[in-house]
This record gives C-alpha cells, sequence and structure tokens, in this order.
C-alpha cells in the first residue's frame, strides 16, 4: 500500500458518505411497485401489505382464507423483506410519529443486516451490475431510469452524521470501510485494465502487469478521489475520474515504450511503483543510461536496482559520477558493463564515490589494475558497506599481508570481497588447521589461488579431500598436497580428479597400492588433460618397449614423468640410448633421467665421464650439484689410476 492509505481512507469517507456523486441520491429509498393509479395504490397498499405479512407469518391461515375480487387484482410481487422495509419507511407518516426518519440514523442502520449491507455498497460501486431475480427492490440494470433512485442512501450503511461526515469508530463501520476500499480497488483495476486494452496491450500481460501494480492503483485511487474537490470534476463519477487520471499521467504509452526497450513487465511495474506518480522520470533515466551503454534488458536491471533515490537523480550529477569513474581507469566502453552489473554505483554521492575509490587506491592499486578490478567484478566498488570492506581487509592482513600484497590480491581475485567472513572464511581456515596446514601454507595458498576463499568448504572442498583418503593418501599428506598445489581444490571431482585416478589405474599401469602414492607426490597430475597430455605420454612410454608394469612403477617412483612434453622426451631418449650408449634398463631405474636439461646437465656431465673414462649410473651421474659430481670423478679418476698402477685399494 502507499503510503497515502490514510489519507485515502478521509477523501474515500467523503466520496462514498458525502453523497455528490449523482450516482448516490440523497432521496429516502422507494419501492417499485406495480403501476396502478394514485387512488387505487392508496386504496389498496395497506391490504397488499398486510396480505404479505400474513402470509409471511401463518401460511396455513393465509392459504386458507378466501380471498376477495380487489385482492385478486394485486398480485404480491415482493417478499417479506421488501415488505418490512416498506412498512419501516412508511410507519412514521401512517402512525403520526412526528420525528422524521432522519432523526434515528442508528436505528435505520440496525434495519439492515449485515450481509445486505455489504451487498448494498458492492451494489453502489461497482461498474458492471448483472440482472437479479423478477421482483427484486432494487433495480439491477444500470441502464435503467430507477436504478440510483431504489438503492437507499448510502450514508444508512455506517453509524455517523452525514452533515460533518463524522465516521464513529466501531467494528462494523471499519470493516464496512475496508470492504468499500477493496470494491473500489477493484473498480480501479478495471479500469486501468481498460485503458491498456485500449493501448493494445494483451489480457494476460495486462493482468500480470496489474497485479503487481498495487501501489500504483492505490495512488490512482487517491488522485481519483482528491479530483472531486476540483469545481470541474465535482459532479463527475469516480470511474470518470479515474479514468481521466490514468489517461493524463500517461502511464499506458509508458509501458509501451519499456516494454519496447526490452524491460519485463515485473521491472515496469516497480518502475512505476517507484516513481511515485513522476512518470517522466522513467523516461528521462532509461534514455540516459543508453547513452552510457547500456543497452536492452539491462536498462530495466540498472533501474530497478540502483535505488528508490535514482529516479530523483538530475543528469549533471549522474555525468559527475562517471565521469570520476573514468579518470580512474573505467574505461568508457567498460561504463555500461559496469553499470549494468552494479547499478548501485548511480546512487551514490560523490563524496561515499571517492571514499570508495580511494579505499583501492590507498592500498598500492594504480588507476589501470583498478579500472580492470571493477570491469571484472563491478560489486567490488559499490555492492557492499564500507564497514564490512575494511573487517575484509583486516582478516587479509592477518596471514601476513602488507597493505600492497592485499591490494594486488585483490586486483587479481576482486571476487574476495564478496566472500563472508563468518560463513566462509573463518570455517575454512579451521578445516586447514584441521589438516596440519600452518599460516604460511594459507598464505601460499591465498596468493597462488585466490579462489579457493571463495568456494563452498562443505560441498566442494571437504568430497575432494574424503576422496584422496579414499585412494589411501596419508592423512599428514594431504595437507601438504593442497599447498604444493592449491588449484587441487578447485578441479571437479566427477570430471577431472576421478578420470585421471581410473586412467592411471587401467591405462598407466599404477597399482591401487602406489595410486596414492602417485597423487601425493604428483597431484599435477590430477589437473593433465588425459586425451592431449596423459594418453600421448603413456602411448610414447609403451613404444619404447617398456611394459605396461614397468611404466607403473616408473610412475610410482617419479610421477611428473607424464607431464613432460614428448617433444623434449625424445631428444633425451635419443642421446642416451645412440650417443651414451646405455640399456633401456638404465631408463627404467631411474625415470628421473626425463626432467634434466639435456643441454645444460646431461651432455656436459656425459662429456667430462668421456674425457675421465668413467663410468656412473644415470642416478650419480645426474644427481648433486657440479661440485659434488667433480668430487665424484676426481674420486673415480683415483681409483682408476690406482688400478692401472697396479697398487690395489685394500694395500693402501
Amino acid at each position: 500500500m502507499l503510503a497515502g492509505q490514510s489519507q485515502y481512507h478521509q477523501l474515500y469517507s467523503v466520496d462514498i458518505l458525502g453523497l455528490q456523486d449523482h450516482r448516490l441520491p440523497s432521496i429516502s429509498p422507494t419501492l417499485h411497485l406495480p403501476s396502478t393509479t394514485n387512488s387505487t395504490f392508496k386504496r389498496t397498499r395497506q391490504l397488499s401489505i398486510s396480505f404479505s405479512l400474513n402470509h409471511h407469518q401463518n401460511p396455513q391461515t393465509t392459504s386458507s382464507s378466501p380471498t376477495s375480487d380487489n385482492e385478486e387484482n394485486f398480485l404480491r410481487t415482493h417478499n417479506a423483506k421488501s415488505s418490512v422495509l416498506l412498512l419501516r419507511h412508511l410507519s412514521p407518516h401512517q402512525e403520526g410519529n412526528s420525528t422524521p426518519p432522519s432523526a434515528h440514523p442508528k436505528s435505520q442502520g440496525k434495519l439492515i443486516p449485515r450481509e445486505d449491507k455489504a451487498k448494498l455498497l458492492k451494489m453502489s460501486l461497482i461498474r458492471k451490475r448483472t440482472p437479479q431475480f423478477p421482483g427484486s427492490i432494487y433495480v439491477q440494470c444500470p441502464s435503467g431510469p430507477d436504478f440510483n433512485a431504489s438503492l437507499p442512501p448510502l450514508q444508512n450503511l455506517f453509524e455517523g452524521q452525514k452533515g460533518n461526515l463524522v465516521i464513529t469508530a466501531n467494528d462494523d463501520d471499519d470493516e464496512m470501510l475496508m470492504k468499500a476500499l477493496e470494491i473500489r480497488r477493484g473498480v480501479t483495476v478495471e479500469i486501468f485494465k481498460e485503458a491498456m486494452r485500449k493501448g493494445k496491450f494483451g489480457i494476460t500481460y495486462s493482468t500480470n502487469l496489474i497485479s503487481k501494480l498495487s501501489d500504483f492503483i492505490d495512488f490512482v485511487m487517491i488522485q481519483a478521489a482528491s479530483m472531486k474537490q476540483l469545481p470541474e470534476f465535482s459532479t463527475a463519477s469516480y470511474n470518470f475520474r479515474a479514468r481521466t487520471f490514468i489517461d493524463d499521467s500517461g502511464v499506458v504509452p509508458l509501458i509501451r515504450w519499456l516494454k519496447h526497450n526490452s524491460l519485463s513487465y515485473p521491472q515496469i511495474a516497480k518502475l512505476i511503483c517507484m516513481s511515485r506518480g513522476n512518470l517522466n522520470s522513467i523516461r528521462r533515466l532509461a534514455e540516459w543510461l543508453k547513452t552510457i551503454y547500456v543497452r536492452g534488458r539491462y536498462i530495466g536491471v540498472a533501474l530497478t536496482r540502483a535505488g528508490r533515490n535514482i529516479l530523483e537523480c538530475n543528469s549533471q550529477d549522474l555525468d559527475e559520477i562517471v565521469g570520476y569513474l573514468e579518470d580512474n581507469g573505467v574505461r568508457k566502453d567498460w561504463m555500461g558493463y559496469v553499470v549494468s552489473r552494479c547499478p548501485e554505483i548511480l546512487s551514490f554521492s560523490m563524496e561515499e564515490l571517492k571514499a570508495r575509490v580511494e579505499f583501492y587506491l590507498n592500498m598500492g592499486i594504480d588507476e589501470k589494475d583498478f579500472g580492470t578490478m571493477v570491469f571484472d567484478y563491478p560489486k567490488v566498488l559499490g555492492y557492499f558497506p564500507m564497514e564490512e570492506m575494511n573487517q575484509k581487509v583486516t582478516f587479509l592482513k592477518e596471514f601476513g599481508l602488507n597493505d600492497e600484497e592485499v591490494g594486488k590480491l585483490l586486483a587479481f581475485k576482486p571476487q574476495l570481497m564478496a566472500c563472508s567472513i563468518e560463513e566462509k572464511w573463518k570455517p575454512l581456515v579451521k578445516y586447514f588447521y584441521y589438516l596440519g596446514m600452518s599460516r604460511d601454507s594459507m598464505r601460499r595458498i591465498l596468493c597462488i589461488k585466490p579462489m579457493i576463499f571463495c568456494v563452498d568448504l562443505e560441498t566442494i572442498i571437504v568430497p575432494k579431500v574424503q576422496f584422496l583418503r579414499d585412494m589411501g593418501v596419508q592423512e599428514e599428506a594431504i595437507g601438504n598436497m593442497i599447498a604444493k598445489f592449491p588449484p587441487l581444490l578447485t578441479y571437479s571431482l566427477n570430471k577431472k580428479i576421478r578420470p585421471v585416478v581410473v586412467f592411471l589405474l587401467t591405462k598407466a599401469g599404477v597399482s591401487q597400492r602406489d595410486i596414492g602414492k602417485v597423487i601425493a607426490l604428483g597431484p599435477e597430475l590430477l589437473g593433465c588433460s588425459i586425451a592431449n597430455k596423459l594418453d600421448h605420454n603413456v602411448k610414447y612410454f609403451l613404444s619404447l618397449g617398456i611394459s605396461l608394469r614397468k611404466l607403473g612403477e616408473m610412475i610410482a617412483d617419479f610421477p611428473m614423468l607424464l607431464r613432460y612434453n614428448v617433444e623434449l622426451l625424445r631428444p633425451k631418449y635419443q642421446y642416451l640410448r645412440r650417443t651414451m650408449v646405455r640399456p633401456l634398463q638404465d631408463l627404467i631405474e631411474f625415470p628421473r633421467f626425463f626432467s634434466y636439461s639435456l643441454d645444460e646437465r646431461i651432455i656436459p656431465r656425459h662429456r667430462i665421464m668421456v674425457e675421465q673414462r668413467v663410468n656412473f649410473k644415470l642416478r650419480y651421474m645426474l644427481g648433486g650439484t657440479d661440485e659434488e659430481f667433480d668430487q665424484r670423478v676426481q674420486a673415480a679418476v683415483e681409483r682408476r689410476q690406482r688400478f692401472e698402477s697396479g697398487v690395489t685399494f685394500e694395500e693402501e
């Protein structure tokens, strides 16, 4: 309801009780009897009424008593209620009572039952009336000449005085007034539907739209009731006043224009109710949004979500907001996207907007990164309260991050501002502590993959950790796995992690006993593509003559074997087999051979071994630093020289 409900209650009470509408006469109610002459009516009026009452009270006596010729000429055309009303109306004049009927308003009000009051009220206010049974005391055809004369004065339905329009406060009158409001609201709805129908709108669309325009319907009722005070509408009916106001407001053409601009009927209804009668502001603001590249249905989104005071803003203030954002890195062609996703920006004052922009700039974010951040997630600027934003920044600093690191983190992942501290971050931190992670590990996760702090703990993280347990990963290794490879928690369990595990067990020769070890040592495998990476590598190693079981053992010893590019593996293998003339078994025993650089480690050390005429296993050849390798070569050379000189190690 509108805030002016009480105002309408007063205006409406004046409207329906003042009896200044030409449809509500102030004369006493009359009954329509069969057409007779005045003398005949005077002569037979009492007889017909008495017969009706006797027949109602003593049906057996009446039916058995003979009727006279005069009585046969007047058949009863009214029921018992109509007779009682007529007798009550005529009794003061017939019995010589000097008290006028108007002096007993309360007694007259009590004559009409409660159900009949509601019926009379509805008959007086509704637009369309249906014919009633023959002999009704009220004429139901609105086009009939005696329709208004057949209805009793409407003030008889209420307790009060007509002169000063004072209504007695009692439950019965309040209920009748509420019923009158509902009836008149229904009449207003029908008038609005008729205007929509003239505007070429369908019945279903009009019904759906009007069902959400309750506030505007009440506004029309208030305006139509207040129009009665104007001289030109003092004698006009409520229907005419309501229809005139709807036509003059231009609401139907506005609805057509908004619908043409891709606004849905709930958005149109919300805008009309928000306008509080100032419908021109809707079209003005929609045209302005088009100038900043807001298109299609997002016009309605921006108008309805920007806030109630957005319709009161002028174009100069809105241009100032847009210009300030452009000066701080938000490109003009991005502005439509930003406003469409966060229209709350338009409802800020310049002081509040500057405070929000400086909040991020003071953390070391430059203008370029700020504009990119706002474009990536517009809500980061205008959706959250400043107090909540400060609390989240303080919480992030507890991981050991300074202002600049927090600024870079928010510029990279502004969606962090949408996460709740109590509902997401604190439960996640507690769970990581349960897995044995330190604060430094959490800081690493936050810096490498901040998205983990945005996902749901119960539905995304916990099932993956439980799956790792089921695969045989030791409890103390799970935390290290996550800290080593944080993106693991962002992969889909059923679409990514589980298929890779199945591939390792069935196609790569990894045994069930070693699968937990493989996952713990090489969690990066769970992020590899099966078709583009893992399958190609497995086929390459099998083509070298390595059996599937041996390949599984190699993977268990060095899981990263499957992550290398085949084009990098092939030159190393050729150098091992052709130049170094090493057997395949050496490669099976030391699969880490492929992890060393061919030009910087393998070839230089192999040349040194050839020059010094020494030979090592691949493990000792490639492992260790250059100093350790030189010491190892020198010791081997000395042993060779002693052997050649005939001095054995035992004799020394």
